[in-house]
Protein backbone atom coordinates (compact mmCIF):
# COMPACT_ATOMS: atom_id res chain seq x y z
CA UNK A 1 0.00 0.00 0.00
CA UNK A 2 1.23 3.61 -1.08
CA UNK A 3 0.45 6.60 0.96
CA UNK A 4 0.35 10.09 -0.45
CA UNK A 5 -0.41 11.56 -3.86
CA UNK A 6 1.38 11.18 -7.10
CA UNK A 7 2.46 13.90 -9.40
CA UNK A 8 -0.70 13.53 -11.73
CA UNK A 9 -2.97 13.09 -9.18
CA UNK A 10 -1.94 16.52 -7.54
CA UNK A 11 -1.78 18.47 -10.45
CA UNK A 12 -5.38 17.68 -12.01
CA UNK A 13 -6.35 18.80 -8.14
CA UNK A 14 -4.82 21.80 -8.63
CA UNK A 15 -6.41 21.91 -12.13
CA UNK A 16 -9.79 21.63 -11.04
CA UNK A 17 -9.29 23.55 -8.38
CA UNK A 18 -8.29 26.82 -10.58
CA UNK A 19 -11.00 26.15 -13.01
CA UNK A 20 -13.74 26.44 -10.08
CA UNK A 21 -11.96 29.43 -8.41
CA UNK A 22 -11.88 31.12 -12.28
CA UNK A 23 -15.71 30.65 -12.62
CA UNK A 24 -16.78 31.83 -8.41
CA UNK A 25 -14.63 34.55 -8.68
CA UNK A 26 -16.46 36.72 -11.29
CA UNK A 27 -19.61 35.95 -10.11
CA UNK A 28 -18.95 36.64 -6.33
CA UNK A 29 -17.52 40.37 -7.80
CA UNK A 30 -20.66 41.00 -9.40
CA UNK A 31 -22.47 39.65 -5.95
CA UNK A 32 -20.27 42.05 -3.92
CA UNK A 33 -20.84 45.27 -6.19
CA UNK A 34 -24.94 44.46 -5.65
CA UNK A 35 -24.23 44.43 -1.68
CA UNK A 36 -22.03 47.65 -1.69
CA UNK A 37 -24.51 49.83 -4.15
CA UNK A 38 -27.52 48.49 -1.70
CA UNK A 39 -25.86 49.39 0.99
CA UNK A 40 -25.26 52.99 -0.31
CA UNK A 41 -28.63 53.18 -1.37
CA UNK A 42 -29.62 52.62 2.14
CA UNK A 43 -27.09 54.79 3.65
CA UNK A 44 -28.34 57.84 1.45
CA UNK A 45 -31.94 56.79 2.29
CA UNK A 46 -30.93 56.50 6.05
CA UNK A 47 -29.25 60.14 5.63
CA UNK A 48 -32.13 61.45 4.23
CA UNK A 49 -34.66 60.59 7.00
CA UNK A 50 -32.26 61.89 9.50
CA UNK A 51 -32.04 65.51 7.67
CA UNK A 52 -35.84 65.24 7.72
CA UNK A 53 -36.25 64.46 11.44
CA UNK A 54 -33.60 66.68 12.59
CA UNK A 55 -35.13 69.46 11.30
CA UNK A 56 -38.62 68.93 12.59
CA UNK A 57 -37.14 68.18 15.77
CA UNK A 58 -34.90 71.24 16.31
CA UNK A 59 -37.18 73.63 14.29
CA UNK A 60 -34.49 74.61 11.92
CA UNK A 61 -34.34 74.77 8.67
CA UNK A 62 -31.40 72.47 7.42
CA UNK A 63 -29.66 71.45 4.30
CA UNK A 64 -28.37 67.57 3.63
CA UNK A 65 -25.73 67.83 0.75
CA UNK A 66 -25.04 64.75 -0.82
CA UNK A 67 -21.71 63.90 -2.84
CA UNK A 68 -19.31 61.42 -3.90
CA UNK A 69 -16.77 61.30 -1.12
CA UNK A 70 -19.30 62.93 2.26
CA UNK A 71 -22.99 63.07 2.69
CA UNK A 72 -23.43 66.31 5.22
CA UNK A 73 -26.79 68.03 7.30
CA UNK A 74 -26.11 71.49 8.51
CA UNK A 75 -28.17 74.12 9.16
CA UNK A 76 -29.16 76.55 6.12
CA UNK A 77 -27.28 79.50 7.40
CA UNK A 78 -24.39 77.94 9.19
CA UNK A 79 -21.27 76.17 7.54
CA UNK A 80 -20.20 73.39 10.74
CA UNK A 81 -22.04 70.52 9.96
CA UNK A 82 -24.49 69.33 12.51
CA UNK A 83 -23.87 65.36 11.41
CA UNK A 84 -21.44 63.55 8.06
CA UNK A 85 -20.47 60.48 7.28
CA UNK A 86 -18.27 59.06 4.29
CA UNK A 87 -20.18 59.41 1.00
CA UNK A 88 -21.11 56.06 -1.77
CA UNK A 89 -17.41 57.06 -2.94
CA UNK A 90 -15.82 55.44 0.13
CA UNK A 91 -16.77 52.14 -1.35
CA UNK A 92 -15.80 52.52 -4.90
CA UNK A 93 -19.88 53.49 -5.49
CA UNK A 94 -19.94 56.26 -8.33
CA UNK A 95 -22.64 58.94 -7.77
CA UNK A 96 -23.75 59.78 -11.00
CA UNK A 97 -24.56 63.61 -11.45
CA UNK A 98 -23.42 66.76 -9.83
CA UNK A 99 -24.06 67.44 -6.10
CA UNK A 100 -27.24 67.24 -4.80
CA UNK A 101 -28.57 69.66 -2.01
CA UNK A 102 -31.62 69.22 0.02
CA UNK A 103 -33.09 71.69 2.18
CA UNK A 104 -35.52 70.38 4.61
CA UNK A 105 -38.47 73.05 6.39
CA UNK A 106 -39.09 72.26 9.85
CA UNK A 107 -42.18 70.65 9.46
CA UNK A 108 -39.78 68.28 7.47
CA UNK A 109 -41.11 68.86 3.43
CA UNK A 110 -38.47 69.39 1.13
CA UNK A 111 -37.88 72.62 0.07
CA UNK A 112 -37.27 73.85 -3.81
CA UNK A 113 -37.87 70.75 -5.43
CA UNK A 114 -40.78 68.22 -6.55
CA UNK A 115 -38.58 64.88 -7.19
CA UNK A 116 -35.20 63.72 -7.33
CA UNK A 117 -33.16 60.91 -8.48
CA UNK A 118 -29.89 59.69 -6.83
CA UNK A 119 -27.87 57.32 -9.49
CA UNK A 120 -25.76 54.98 -8.04
CA UNK A 121 -23.03 52.53 -9.61
CA UNK A 122 -20.57 49.89 -9.22
CA UNK A 123 -19.29 47.61 -11.63
CA UNK A 124 -22.73 46.04 -13.40
CA UNK A 125 -25.07 46.71 -9.85
CA UNK A 126 -26.35 50.11 -10.29
CA UNK A 127 -29.72 51.71 -7.98
CA UNK A 128 -31.59 54.37 -8.15
CA UNK A 129 -32.88 56.73 -5.03
CA UNK A 130 -36.26 57.90 -5.55
CA UNK A 131 -36.97 61.33 -2.92
CA UNK A 132 -40.59 62.72 -3.48
CA UNK A 133 -40.41 65.86 -1.82
CA UNK A 134 -42.91 64.76 1.01
CA UNK A 135 -40.32 62.89 2.41
CA UNK A 136 -40.74 59.68 0.55
CA UNK A 137 -37.77 57.66 -0.69
CA UNK A 138 -37.44 54.39 -2.21
CA UNK A 139 -34.45 52.45 -3.85
CA UNK A 140 -35.43 50.95 -7.34
CA UNK A 141 -33.42 48.48 -8.73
Amino acid sequence: MRNGFSFAELLLTLAVTGLLVGIAVPRLSIILDGIEVQSAAARLVAAHQRARMMAVTRGRVLVLSVRADSVTIRPRDGVAPFWSEAGPGAAQVALEGTTRQFTFSPEGLTLGLSNATLRLRRGSATRAVVISRLGRTRIMP
